[in-house]
């Protein structure tokens, strides 16, 4: 038997798990990285400390199942996608990452602001300090003498891990990681040179873009493995768990549940650009051809459940919601918009506040926990709802996964609110997944069919009314515009 290592660089932590074949994980391991986090709220993360885990988490997975090394044929990589790296040509990093949810380079996008409109044209994004250039440009001017301008690398995790496993040799990053920079001519495929001058960026600094199952180069775990295997799947994390999804083809689309939620849509070889608050960007790239997306990202899913536990201290533990909202008054109607950092797609209003509206003398606990757990279907399908509308595509099934997909409640409550199937995988590492799948079908270890064929999942289909539903959405709509409100006034 052979395998495939596949490796999940994330916010939190690092994941590696090993494939075999047949395309069943055989193995994992894990280890939590360090959250730097300065006066400023300024968020990094130690480049180094991610380059060393994910060697300790290859080696702990491989030693853990006791299989022989020399089995292991390629390796896949998904990576935290906006998170930004400054290193010289040696491998030493110029400062620590700056992590995709730090919003410290607000300044540079605000200076940009009467450009807004063409970035998005030609990138697919709405002007913001959570993508990469503007982190990118900040870390240009806030690391010292620059020196000789070839011996810089500018990059996501993904560029930084395959220039540290090759040894230097390959300065590569896949169109997925590209498309999420707001660099990137999602048109042309290619640096825009207009919005690097924009931001002040280099393109020698950037890495060559390549398709997702291209060869990145060869890592032998700096000595551990007895051969160098090639790397050919990377793509970011959201991007690996639709292709682990088997959201292949053109209208299908999944949702993480994970703190916050990525909601894509694989929209083929048709790049739609949105006008219902969504952004647009590359699947992946394989064999010569692109696949594109629309995405719409939400800051407090799974974190409202953890807003339940440690601010309100409504629950002791997540597991509890499930039993407290399926035991809620049916006729109670709070509503909780999470507003706590503002509203992301599709309403992208910063300055919301969170409110809980809608209660009676009936509310008390299970009704405020139903109110939060309904608040993260809510937000899926005020996002489903854009992508309807732009893509012009009717939303029949919603491949699902993340820790909170466990709570049926949910699960069920999603089915209702958005009226479509609602197909929960039994796989948790997706992302890891996708990666492994797409870098063992390169070599031919792997067969497509034989990996997405028959997979099992736990599926929920909607029992509301079409009057069910119009009146919830109408509450929600209504609670939203309370939320929006002090700022508009």
């Amino acid at each position: 038997m052979k395998y495939v290592l596949g490796i999940d660089q994330s916010t939190q932590g690092t994941k590696a798990i090993l494939v075999d074949e047949n395309g069943a994980v055989v193995g994992r391991a894990d280890r939590m990285h360090r959250q730097l986090i300065s006066e400023k709220g300024w968020i990094s993360h130690d480049p180094e400390e991610i380059y060393h885990n994910v060697l300790r988490t290859a080696k702990e997975v491989i030693e853990k199942t006791e299989i022989d090394r020399a089995q292991i044929v390629a390796l896949g990589i998904s990576n935290q996608r906006e998170t930004s790296i400054l290193w010289d040509r040696s491998g030493r990093p110029r400062n620590d990452a700056v992590v995709w949810q730090c919003a410290r380079a607000k300044e540079i996008s605000d200076d940009l602001r009467p450009y807004d409109q063409r970035i998005r044209e030609i990138t697919g994004l709405t002007l913001s300090p959570y993508f990469p250039a503007a982190k990118m440009a900040w870390l240009l001017r806030h690391s010292g003498e620059i020196g000789n301008r070839e011996r810089l690398c500018l990059g996501t995790v993904d560029s930084w891990l395959i220039y540290r496993l090759t040894g230097g040799t390959s300065f590569r990053t896949d169109y997925s990681n590209a498309s999420r920079t707001q660099l990137f001519d999602i048109h042309r495929l290619r640096w825009s040179e207009e919005i690097c001058g924009l931001f002040e960026v280099p393109m020698e600094f950037l890495p060559q873009v390549c398709d997702s199952n291209s060869d990145f180069g060869y890592t032998d775990l700096e000595g551990y493995l007895p051969h160098a295997i090639p790397i050919h799947g990377v793509l970011g994390d959201s991007h690996a768990a639709l292709f682990g999804q088997g959201c292949h083809d053109a209208g299908m689309i999944k949702t993480t549940y994970g703190t916050g939620s990525s909601i894509m849509m694989n929209t083929g070889s048709k790049c739609v650009m949105s006008r219902h608050g969504l952004v647009t960007s590359l699947a992946w790239g394989m064999d010569g051809k692109v696949t594109y997306v629309l995405e719409g990202n939400i800051n407090y899913t799974g974190a409202v459940i953890t807003w339940l536990q440690e601010s309100v201290r409504l629950i002791a533990d997540p597991a509890e919601t499930e039993q407290a909202a399926m035991a809620a008054n049916p006729e109670d109607t709070a509503v909780l918009v999470p507003a706590f950092s503002g509203l992301s797609a599709p309403y992208w209003e910063d300055e919301a506040k969170a409110v809980l509206c809608g209660m009676s003398r009936t509310t008390g606990r299970n009704e405020i926990i139903r109110a939060a757990l309904d608040s993260i279907a809510f937000q899926i399908d005020a996002v489903l709802d854009a992508m309807a509308k732009d893509s012009g595509i009717r939303i029949e099934e919603l491949r699902v996964d993340g820790g909170p997909t466990k709570n049926r409640y949910l699960m069920q409550q999603q089915s209702n609110l958005s009226d479509t199937v609602v197909a929960v995988s039994e796989v948790e590492e997706l992302s890891a997944l996708g990666a492994a799948y797409m870098a063992g079908i390169a070599v031919g270890l792997c067969q497509t069919e034989r990996l997405f064929k028959g997979k099992k999942r736990v599926c929920f289909f909607s029992v509301w009314t079409g009057q069910e539903r119009t009146a919830a959405k109408h509450r929600w709509r209504e609670a939203v515009m309370l939320a929006i409100r002090p700022h508009s006034e």
